[in-house]
């Protein structure tokens, strides 16, 4: 049950919803095993050394963009060099400020995580609170403003972000499965009620990842919420969602039925023949329709070799999603904090150099 000053907090921003939702200026749709944006196909009419672009979704894991850590005896690990505080604020405007850079560079999308992703990279154990959730569900409206800022800049821009929903390490702030199925119903909501069309959804990272507690999280029942968010309508209208699994993993045959797109992560696969064959192996499932297939997690570059994870999941026509961890210095990646969201790292320029020469942008 909410307390009165939830409802207080939350009404505002349910009003303010209803004022302010507009119909979006652009729009992601799925015709087979394409994207297209505003009803014309991704990247048309484009092919780079033989390879079919049009209709793919090059991406970036960006999940980042709304972090902020509750937890006091954390939240200092987070700080910035020049003032030695953490900002979330301030990492939400520097994101901003670079979205029209990686779009110029013919990259269309990009993940933002409502419980963000390890803000070391990688972490065994997750003790900082980062989660637009409270216990019970229900949205907090300080993540949400963020997340707005971040819809709408990309709503301008042409771009189709992919909205997670819920990470391991993260979700056990919710008390139950009675709480994620709130938050999933929330979060949708919200989504709709902003009058988006131009929103993927990944309703949890990593859903065979064994650090979740939540059951309804894991893959055996993942489906359920994917139906949820299916079935979840506003003025007639539904979002794309999926779920993803661990690196190198095949999605469950319950996911792929229910899903609209397939999610893969390449971690941990370093051999990019296996990322073509990941693919192949998905379209030969039973459950498996035409679809897209989209990598949204792969931390393996080598973008000036002539065979990589990237070139061999294009080659396979799926899109590809660029996931460099980085080190909790402020001089590279794009995941651990704090982060510079420009391009300052020689890798960084190498993929983002790659996609524009293959997109033609």
């Amino acid at each position: 049950m909410l307390t009165r000053r939830q409802v207080l907090q939350a009404a505002p921003l349910a009003c303010a919803s209803k004022l302010l939702a507009k119909r979006s200026r652009t729009t992601i749709d799925i015709h087979g095993d394409r994207f297209l944006i505003n009803g014309v196909p991704t990247y048309r009419g484009r092919s780079f050394e033989g390879m079919k672009i049009e209709g793919l979704l090059f991406n970036t894991r960006m999940v980042q963009g709304i972090f902020d850590d509750e937890n006091p005896e954390t939240v200092h690990r987070w700080k910035y060099p020049d003032t030695g505080k953490w900002n979330p604020e301030r990492n939400n405007r520097e994101f901003l400020a670079a979205m029209p850079l990686w779009r110029n560079h013919g990259v269309l999308s990009f993940t933002i995580n409502f419980q963000g992703g390890s803000p070391e990279g990688y972490s065994k154990q997750q003790p900082w609170h980062n989660s637009s959730f409270r216990a019970d569900g229900t949205l907090k409206p300080p993540y949400l403003k963020r997340m707005k800022r971040i819809l709408d800049r990309a709503d301008e821009l042409g771009m189709a972000p992919i909205v997670g929903y819920f990470y391991f390490g993260q979700d056990q702030r919710l008390t139950d499965d009675a709480a994620v199925r709130r938050a999933v119903d929330e979060a949708t909501r919200w989504i709709l009620g902003q009058g988006y069309r131009h929103v993927l959804i990944e309703v949890a990272n990593e859903c065979d990842n064994r650090a979740y507690d939540r059951d309804i999280l894991k893959a055996a029942r993942i489906h359920e919420l994917i139906e949820q968010v299916k079935s979840t309508k506003v003025d007639g209208r539904r979002l794309l969602v999926g779920a993803s699994f661990n690196g190198g993993s095949l999605p469950t045959p319950n996911v792929v039925r229910a899903s609209d797109f397939i999610l893969l992560h390449g971690n941990g696969v370093s051999d990019p023949n296996r990322i073509f064959q990941m693919v192949q192996e998905v379209r030969r499932m039973e459950a498996y329709r035409p679809m897209p297939i989209l990598f949204n997690e792969d931390d393996h570059f080598e973008f000036d070799k002539p065979v990589n994870n990237l070139r061999k999941a294009v080659e396979a026509y799926a899109s590809w999603g660029y996931f460099d961890p980085g080190k909790n210095n402020y001089q590279d990646g794009f995941q651990s904090l704090p982060v510079r969201w420009d391009l300052n790292t020689e890798r960084k320029k190498q993929f983002f150099t790659l996609v524009k020469k293959m997109t033609g942008f």
